[in-house]
């Protein structure tokens, strides 16, 4: 590392630490107020950069989600009628302050995520296009269609279905919790939002630039807390009327059985085994870029990394062995160090999750080609697996780091009931320069999203989500607003048609 990396380290880091210090006690926002747990709980906020403690957090549960949810409750009579250009005018505020906090979140995240500040620069302006996307379809979101029929005219409108529960996830905080608030706003719902409790810092920096912006009182409520608490008790509110999580496939379960009794709407956005399907036709060098950016980047911590790769047999040990050298290559190291590419995992339980995969893989006979190992702390280093059959354990759980497992493949029709034989179906990418063959394949495959010849591109307006224990509904341009708005046609008889009668 030279002198000019480690002097910049230091600097983000001095940064981050100066920017964590007035974010020592973090507390509930429940009706525009700052609160503390009635029971007085906190829980310790830990960095997995070193394990230290970087701040407390109030401990949530049913007492302060029944006052966030009656507050959500509350502003939602007043929040669904404010016009749309006014909220529209509103949401762009909060980008607005989003940007102008750029480098603080970016810090921020790494800081109480272990996320590299090479992937987090980028964590703010993604966030705030996020407002900005669907501010600008405030004005839109009640659209609905026009249905003519004999004597009628039917009309169909879309409107707010009320207080939503927005749960997110650890991996990327910031980004997915404005990727889920954003759009519930901009529909006219009021928002209480449960963060995880591993990366609870900048959920609560989103909270105080929404009030800065100008969001009304118990428009957005955050709670902290445990799922098992805050989260449960969120899922099972009786004026929360739709749930919309992030996170793992099981727990999703929990949430959709919780949110049964008061028939709740759930979007799920869960785990992936996503498959990279590479043919010998393809271009290679770009196939190897993709395959190593989707596993290795964001710690390979995201739901939509390409995690089994799946290499047509003839160009299977070439590709697998350069990826290997690429995989050798990849920096494990301080994640404030712009040169850094894997920083720490989030936690100490998620690393020995994550190592078992290492031993498993060697137990059911496949090949650690590279990395697999813990060299300190919660640092994992770039793995690869080969000599994979598609039965083991490694080639179907959800691992959820920076780990590929590598499967050859014959032809075409292996590589599909590969592709489609775990019990995920998130997100799919194929490498082919066959036209046909990647029409033929991509309409095979078991996935909510295919990328042919792409890594991971988001456009804001296509629908994202996931098929099989990947999820329920989709996130994304209109669709976002199919799940926090109610659809409802209104029937205008043009004549006086006849009216059956009865007692007459």
């Amino acid at each position: 590392m030279s002198s000019q990396t480690i002097s910049q380290a230091q600097a983000n880091r001095e940064r981050a630490l100066r920017y964590a210090e007035r974010l020592r006690e973090l507390r509930h926002l429940i009706g525009g107020r700052w609160e503390g747990s009635a029971s007085g709980e906190t829980f310790e906020v830990i960095t997995p950069i070193d394990d230290t403690v970087i701040a407390r957090a109030a401990a949530g549960g049913p007492e302060e989600v029944d006052r966030a949810a009656r507050a959500a409750e509350t502003a939602f009579e007043t929040w669904r009628g404010v016009p749309a250009k006014a909220r529209k005018r509103l949401l762009h505020r909060i980008a607005d302050l989003i940007e102008a906090h750029a480098e603080e979140i970016a810090l921020l995240e790494v800081l109480d995520t272990g996320q590299t500040v090479r992937f987090m620069k980028s964590a703010a302006a993604r966030a705030a296009e996020n407002f900005r996307f669907f501010a600008d379809r405030c004005e839109s979101a009640a659209d609905g269609r026009s249905l003519p029929a004999d004597g009628f005219l039917n009309y169909t409108l879309r409107q707010a279905i009320g207080p939503v529960g927005v749960i997110t996830p650890w991996n990327t905080p910031f980004m997915l919790s404005t990727w889920k608030i954003a759009p519930a706003l901009a529909a006219g719902c009021t928002v209480v939002h449960k963060p995880a409790e591993w990366s609870p810092l900048t959920a609560t920096r989103l909270a105080e630039l929404c009030l800065e912006a100008g969001l009304p009182e118990g428009v957005l409520n955050t709670v902290h807390g445990f799922g098992e608490t805050a989260g449960r008790a969120v899922t099972e509110h009786e004026a929360v009327r739709a749930i919309a999580f992030v996170g793992e496939s099981a727990t999703g379960s929990h949430i959709m059985a919780q949110g049964a009794p008061t028939l709740k709407r759930v979007h799920f956005e869960l785990g992936g085994k996503n498959p990279v399907v590479v043919f010998a036709d393809a271009d290679l060098e770009r196939a190897l870029d993709a395959a190593v950016f989707m596993i290795y980047s964001l710690n390979g911590e995201r739901c939509t990394s390409s995690s089994r790769l799946l290499v047509e047999r003839s160009v299977y040990d070439a590709f697998t062995a350069e990826l290997a050298e690429r995989a050798k290559r990849v920096r494990t190291g301080d994640p404030f160090d712009p040169a850094t590419d894997i920083g720490p995992l989030i936690h100490p339980k998620h690393v020995e999750k994550v190592m078992s995969y290492v031993a498993a893989a060697r137990e059911e006979g496949a090949t650690v080609a590279a990395g697999g190992e813990n060299p300190a702390g919660n640092f994992v280093t770039a793995t690869l697996f080969t000599g994979a059959r598609n039965d083991m354990r490694i080639s179907q759980e959800e691992i959820f780091g920076p780990v590929l497992t590598a499967i050859p493949f014959d032809d075409e029709a292996e590589a599909l009931r590969l592709a489609n034989g775990v019990r995920y179906g998130l997100a799919a990418y194929l490498w082919t320069r066959d036209v046909a063959r990647a029409h033929r394949f991509a309409h095979g495959l078991e996935a909510g999203m295919v990328w042919v010849n792409s890594q991971n591109v988001r456009h804001l307006s296509t629908p994202f989500g996931g098929t099989k224990r990947s999820g329920i509904g989709r996130d994304g341009g209109d669709y976002s607003f199919d799940f926090y708005m109610e659809t409802k046609n209104v029937a205008v008889a043009l004549g006086e048609h006849p009216i059956p009668k009865l007692g007459a």
